[in-house]
């Protein structure tokens, strides 16, 4: 196998902490404000695209996209919260995103989605709370 850079394969326990990091701060990002300021206008999207009862599902997307976030951040619960992540970006994709193809469509959702399925698959990596003391 070649590798450019041998000696950092030593270091690939921190790769899911920089996925955790970045993945978590987008989602803390967008789910604010589907929780604490565009709620009424995140609900009409919704009802625009076909999700509905579109307030039930806004605040289950919020829940999952803003603490979800914040628990890959700090490695709490990681697998289960990348998870739920994942699902939400599948539907992302398939209810909205699809329609618009792939470049300037899908492709940052699709993105986020395998990241987050590497977490499901990896788990927290270095500085997490998940891990055993």
């Amino acid at each position: 196998m070649l590798n450019l850079f041998p000696g950092f394969l030593d270091y690939g326990f921190f790769a899911p902490l920089l996925l955790r990091l970045i993945v978590g701060l987008i989602f803390v990002a967008h789910g604010y404000p589907k929780l604490f300021g565009g709620f009424s206008q995140t609900v009409g999207f919704f009802e625009s695209v076909g999700i509905k009862p579109a307030k039930f599902w806004v605040f289950v997307v919020g829940v999952v996209e803003f603490f979800g976030g914040i628990a890959l951040i700090v490695g709490f619960a990681t697998q289960l919260a990348a998870l739920l992540i994942a699902i939400d970006m599948l539907v992302a994709i398939w209810k909205v995103k699809a329609k618009q193809g792939f470049v300037g469509g899908y492709e940052f959702d699709l993105m986020l989605l395998v990241a987050a399925l590497s977490l499901v698959l990896t788990g927290a990596g270095a500085y997490a709370i998940d891990l055993p003391l």
